[in-house]
């Protein structure tokens, strides 16, 4: 069984097809990891994230977007 947030989210599988990770991300707010799930309170993120790219190719570069990608505010 994975233990693949995204897989065990169902993200994996439901929204996406199965795919091979050329690179991992990890984002951290005030040195706690966040998965898939989090719950972040308001106080938690009123500061930029650290977010850390890993992978095995270092020719490779990415962009990362800013912006809320799904999900609500309530």
């Amino acid at each position: 069984m994975s233990r693949d947030p995204l897989v065990v989210g169902n993200v994996v599988g439901d929204v996406l097809d199965p795919f091979v990770r050329s690179a991992s991300m990890t984002v951290i707010y005030n040195n706690k990891d966040v998965t898939n799930g989090s719950e972040l309170k308001p106080s938690m993120v009123a500061n930029e994230p650290r977010v850390e790219i890993h992978g095995c190719n270092f020719t490779t570069f990415y962009t990362l977007v800013s912006g809320l990608i799904g999900g609500s505010f309530g």
